[in-house]
């Protein structure tokens, strides 16, 4: 199923690198790449790990900033577009 290659050029070398994992979490993990149509493990984790190496979605900062602002809204501190124009001087037709 997975294009997911090494990507290795002709003087790339090929390094293996083990990490820890609970058990729990290596089940997951078997049970992701399984369900998906990976050929392996390893496979599934380089795909992974590449997809998000190369295209990161938040940062700790970033996913703060979401959940502040969940909280505003969960909490009532917002404002209206139009409240929001009126206050920043904009008049949304930027």
């Amino acid at each position: 199923m997975s294009k997911a290659t090494t990507n290795a050029g002709d003087d790339d070398e090929i390094v293996t690198v083990n990490f820890k994992v609970t058990q729990s979490f290596l089940d997951e993990i078997d049970d992701t790449w399984q369900g998906r149509g990976f050929n392996s493990r390893s496979e599934f984790i380089r795909y992974t790990l590449r997809d998000a190496t190369e295209f990161p979605t938040f940062d700790r900062d970033e996913l703060v900033a979401l959940l502040q602002a969940e909280e505003d809204i969960r909490d009532g501190r917002t404002m209206s577009a139009e409240e929001a124009r009126e206050q920043f001087g904009t008049d949304g037709d930027e």
